[in-house]
């Protein structure tokens, strides 16, 4: 029987972290103190916001996902039509053809008249590899849809993404707290040796644990705080952190954050003004890495983005 993830999240206090809250930041709309408003540093930060944006609404971008199934040990038929184990948006074929997983090996049969491509050329039976493999996920296209295998702790996914999704289409923006340099930190990167093993919580219900490669120690208002990446991806490290914001004017179930990876010295910046809606946020069939105890800061983060649609609701 088809069964459509959805997951809840819970907003963050304070309370979950050292207790206490502090409020730093300006408030208002526009373009926070001591930055100029034509800054070089302003201009940076709306010319990266533009990318990221950009990013979001490719045509393969977060707002298209519109369906996250489970795949257990077994054949599963799909499609559009109510009697397939995986039922698949309006707008793809009512029977589309079946995935047989044996052993966390998946093994697509696409019906003839499905219209499924790979790499441009009609699909044919094939093993579809998940995002684990070194090359990436097999992407199967499929008119203004796509899909393709995704592997977590918890097991074998079938993610799926359509083009002409209603959030996409309807896509507005997002608004953002004032860009200001004092959200813009110093902060000294500690290198744990060996990395440390962390569990990081996500919004399927289940923890993942990752390889910590170290902690960034920064000071704000003159008190020191520790943010741990999860990891180290190419020249920088990746960040979900939660704050006292969180739930209220920012989402609940946290925001992310790459910052660069610091040169020999350990020095490196940590830049608020470039923290972003994860993708669960915009959709619930994301797999969204949620903060860890350690990364939940005692005060309002008041910088980045804000909260979008609906997403104030979320609980974890």
């Amino acid at each position: 029987m088809n069964r459509i993830l959805k997951f809840s999240c819970m907003v963050i206090g304070a309370t979950l972290a050292c207790g206490g809250s502090v409020s730093i930041g300006m408030g208002g709309a526009g373009v926070g103190a001591g930055v100029s408003k034509q800054s070089d540093y302003v201009k940076s930060i709306n010319e990266w916001h533009d990318g990221r944006i950009q990013r979001l609404t490719a045509e393969d971008g977060w707002l298209t996902l519109v369906g996250l199934f489970p795949l257990s040990n077994g054949t599963h038929t799909f499609g559009s039509a109510s009697d397939n184990d995986i039922t698949l948006p309006a707008g793809s074929p009512g029977h589309a053809g079946s995935l047989t997983v044996q052993d966390s090996v998946v093994t697509l049969a696409p019906l003839p008249d499905a219209g499924m491509t790979l790499d441009g050329k009609p699909a044919t039976e094939t093993t579809l590899a998940s995002d684990a493999s070194e090359s990436g996920p097999t992407r199967v296209q499929m008119g203004s849809m796509q899909f393709y295998v995704i592997s977590r702790s918890s097991g074998l996914y079938l993610r799926v993404k359509d083009a002409n999704s209603p959030v996409r289409k309807n896509f507005k923006g997002i608004d953002r707290f004032p860009v200001s340099d004092k959200w813009r930190v110093d902060a000294v990167f500690e290198r744990y040796n060996p990395p440390h093993p962390v569990k990081i919580p996500n919004v399927l219900g289940f923890e993942e644990t990752v390889q910590c490669p170290g902690v960034l120690v920064f000071k704000i208002n003159g008190q020191t705080y520790r943010l741990e990446p999860m990891a180290q991806e190419g020249d920088q490290l990746s960040i979900v952190f939660g704050d006292a914001s969180s739930g209220h004017d920012t989402y609940g179930g946290g925001r992310e954050l790459y910052v660069p990876m610091p040169g020999p010295d350990g020095k490196t910046v940590v830049d608020f003004n470039k923290a972003y809606n994860p993708p669960c946020v915009f959709t619930t069939f994301a797999t969204c890495p949620l903060p860890h105890r350690e990364n939940i800061l005692p005060f309002r983060v008041e910088a980045g983005e804000k909260m979008w649609g609906d997403s104030q609701h979320a609980k974890f």
